[in-house]
């Protein structure tokens, strides 16, 4: 024994270190014989080619890993053998007990030591052993316990039954095992054995409920230490695997499900060891792992940004394009992998709706230009709700709907910050689009006007970005544009007057003038179109700001009208001085010369747009029809025979239906005018009072203008100086005035009679013959219409003479 112990070999009879105790149930020969094939089987051969049977070394004391080293029972410190080597020696393998940190220290220390002495100790060994084999000679064969004991001729009892043995307990892991464990990513057994861990660090001495964690002298603090450091090394593990499962599958991406469905399992077993702990010891890791994927998903989202090209709205669309794949990837790869119960898919939503809030939130807070914060606007409220949450299943979310992204301060005072800056940039460029048109008013060059057009283009940019965004802001924005058109045209009006009275204007060809008339005309239609849909977005505050821009353009179109009519009727007046005299009544010359001219100018007018070329046409219909009757009122003509007054009243139906005719042709809607000439040329024919009477008062009926005047005017024309005929008809027009004191005058394009003045009547009878038939004290009496009649005596008394 003495050379075995100096080759390293222990003493077959001494217990070895790590071996399980002998059950009392089992036959001791067959544990010893049982106990020698395991360690054939484990220990080899010496070097002399001898098996090392019941032999053990501390290289193989060393190996044994299901064990932990530590002190044996009854040893007391200070014993022999507490050297380098012997203390090692003196330990012993007691199972069940967890080994520590320190000893994976002890035994590399250990060997590096022995490594220096291997080779000559193998050799001394190998001499030794030789030596002894020589000595010994063969081993003989014994025969076993049983034979033995039971006599020769007899039979061996059978062998007691064996009792099953009880499950093996499971052998706990040391702490570098576990950390190796963690580094594998065998994640959920890992977090087993630190449960465990965990456990026995809590777990009384004496059994009973958990207690609070040992004193540092105990070896509770070393444990607890191990505890939090196996934690931090799981979370690194954990969380990095949820980055790199939303890297999707590729070079350097995750295995994929099974890493997340171990990941899923950990977070199930903390959330089930949480209610054990108790509040004030949960290590909520559920709330970390939340916590996680939004920082995940923050770095995915700003490593998606900054390279996008096209500003802001380059960069929203990449973060549109990096969100709908990772949720893609969620929903298709990760969410199944976890445990129902974690609502996986709605901590993935949230934690990108949370990063990308933050995200927004920095870009809204730097000074944008306007067309970022146009785009910032319309993707929060329209790109994201449609296009990304709603492609989501919104009822995978556990505590509700999301928040907003942006806080409604914020969103406010985006849109604020746009109503200012569209304010003030089209204010600026409004006024420099209409200092670059005026430059061409004045120049003999027909050049077209893009004045409206420019206009439009420029406000409708905001006006129709607007309303895509939201409803409410749509109409701050309309109402801003509004307010900005109104007060272009009130510049534009200015203009537009000071270039009709510049003398050098009207000095140019009338051809010219009109062009360019009609140009600045052509820019009321839109104008007037972009004001009117302008006011019904805006809110009821737009009123008034659209009443101003329709009196602006009503002005300048009236303007404009009145000068080309001006200018037609300046060519047309000396045609209008020919009618009602005697070579008109037996040649049309004059009328033919009204209608040519007339069909002429239409030519030029036709480039007008529709609206305004219809209530030009109306106008130069009305003002025609005016300047011809103006004669006939003003007694050219006296028809003193029943024969005149037919030729007279059939002139005046065959220029009516000209006239008729010639607007028509022109597109004229102011039919109403039509009637007014048959009806003088009524008056004029027909002969009984009761007629003549029904004619007036459809005349005044249809012509609410019409005067006792011009009804008077007409009579004398026809030569009617019966006084009874005259009061009785005039006495019609009389009742239709006083009936119509209180309704209001008829619009100025219904006026008619109201333009053509009328002389005060004259004394329709004779002199001489009136004189001396009628009293003078009678002259005065107002049923004598067609006399004048007196003026009262002024009330303002004469100055005295000094």
């Amino acid at each position: 024994m003495p050379i075995l112990k100096n080759l390293g070999v222990s003493d077959p009879k001494v217990p070895r270190a790590g071996t399980l105790p002998l059950r009392s149930s089992r036959n001791p020969f067959e544990e010893v014989s049982g106990l020698e094939e395991e360690e054939a089987g484990e220990l080899g051969s010496l070097p002399n080619g001898t098996s090392c049977r019941r032999r053990a070394t501390l290289e193989k004391l060393a190996g044994l890993a299901p064990f932990r080293l530590g002190w044996a029972p009854g040893r007391r410190a200070g014993s022999p053998g507490d050297g380098q080597s012997r203390s090692f020696l003196g330990r012993v393998l007691v199972p069940g007990i967890r080994r520590s940190s320190a000893d994976f220290g002890l035994l590399a220390r250990l060997h590096g030591t022995r490594a220096h002495g291997d080779e000559e100790a193998a050799g001394e060994a190998a001499r030794r052993l030789a030596f002894l084999r020589l000595g010994r000679g063969s081993k003989p064969q014994r025969a076993s316990l049983a034979e033995r004991v039971v006599p020769a001729g007899e039979a061996a009892p059978e062998p007691p039954p064996k009792v099953p043995e009880p499950p093996k307990m499971k052998e706990p892991l040391s702490v570098l095992e576990i950390l190796s464990l963690i580094q594998q990513r065998e994640l959920a057994r890992a977090d087993e054995h630190i449960l465990e861990l965990e456990a026995e660090e809590l777990a009384p001495s004496g059994g009973g409920a958990p207690g609070p964690p040992k004193a540092e002298g105990a070896g509770g603090g070393r444990r607890a230490r191990d505890v939090a450091l196996l934690y931090e090394a799981l979370q690194r593990e954990l969380w990095a695997l949820v980055r790199e499962t939303l890297a999707g599958p590729g070079p350097g991406a995750c295995a994929g499900a099974g890493a997340v469905a171990q990941l899923g399992q950990v977070l199930v077993q903390e959330e089930a060891a949480d209610g054990r702990r108790g509040p004030g010891a949960a290590r909520k890791l559920r709330a970390r792992w939340a916590e996680a994927v939004a920082r995940a998903a923050r770095e995915r989202l700003e490593a998606a940004a900054p390279g996008a090209p096209g500003g802001l709205a380059g960069q929203l669309e990449a973060l549109r394009a990096r969100l709908l794949e990772d949720m893609a990837v969620v929903r298709g790869r990760l969410a199944p992998a976890y445990p129902a119960g974690l609502g996986a898919f709605g901590v993935y939503l949230r934690g990108y709706h949370g990063a990308l809030a933050e995200w927004l939130g920095a870009s809204a807070r730097r000074r944008l230009p306007l067309a970022d914060r146009y785009a910032l606007l319309h993707w929060h409220n329209q790109v994201y709700p449609r296009e990304v949450l709603g492609l989501v299943d919104m009822a995978a979310l556990e505590n509700g709907e999301l928040g907003p992204l942006l806080s409604p301060g914020t969103l406010r005072g985006l849109e604020d910050e746009c109503v200012t800056d569209v304010k003030a940039q089209t204010r600026a460029a409004l006024l420099r689009v209409l200092q670059e048109d005026e430059e061409h008013w004045g120049s003999l060059e027909d050049q077209p006007s893009s004045l409206a057009q420019d206009v439009c283009e420029l406000l409708e940019e905001h006006t129709e970005r607007a309303p895509r965004i939201s409803q409410e802001f749509g109409e701050r924005m309309a109402h801003c544009c509004l307010g900005g058109l109104a007060e272009f045209l009130q510049s534009f009006q200015q203009r537009v007057e000071r270039f009709h009275e510049n003398p050098g204007v009207r000095e140019m060809l009338p051809d010219t003038y009109i062009s360019k008339t009609i140009a600045l005309v052509n820019c009321g239609p839109p104008l007037r179109a972009l004001a009117e849909r302008l006011a019904r977005v805006g809110p009821p505050e737009s009123e008034p700001a659209r009443e101003a821009s329709a009196s602006a353009l009503d002005h300048v179109i009236r303007l404009c009208h009145r000068v080309v009519a001006d200018l037609l009727f300046q060519e047309l007046q000396p045609h209008f001085n020919k009618l009602m005299r005697r070579k008109w009544l037996s040649s049309p010359e004059a009328l033919d010369g009204i209608v040519g001219t007339l069909g002429a100018q239409a030519l030029a007018l036709r480039r007008m747009q529709d609206e305004p070329y219809q209530a030009l046409v109306a106008e130069l219909h009305r003002r025609a029809l005016v300047e011809y009757v103006r004669p006939l009122l003003r007694g050219r003509l006296r028809c003193s025979s029943a024969r005149t007054r037919s030729r007279v009243a059939g002139r005046l139906r065959e220029d009516a239906a000209q006239l008729q005719r010639l607007f028509r042709r022109l597109e004229s809607q102011a039919s109403w005018l039509d009637a007014v000439v048959p009806h003088l040329a009524e008056v004029l024919q027909l002969e009984d009072t009761p007629s003549i009477q029904v004619e007036v008062g459809v005349l005044v009926r249809d012509y609410p203008d019409i005067r006792r005047k011009h009804v008077a005017a007409l009579l004398d024309i026809r030569g009617l100086r019966n006084t009874a005929a005259r009061q009785e008809i005039l006495a019609v027009a009389r009742d239709l005035e006083l009936s119509e004191d209180g309704a209001l005058s008829p619009p100025r394009d219904r006026a008619f009679f109201a333009d053509i003045p009328v002389p005060r009547p004259s004394f329709c009878l004779s002199f001489p013959l009136f004189l001396g038939r009628l009293p003078l004290s009678r002259l005065a009496r107002p049923s004598l219409a067609c006399l004048p009649r007196p003026r009262p005596p002024s009330l303002v008394r004469p100055r005295a003479r000094r």
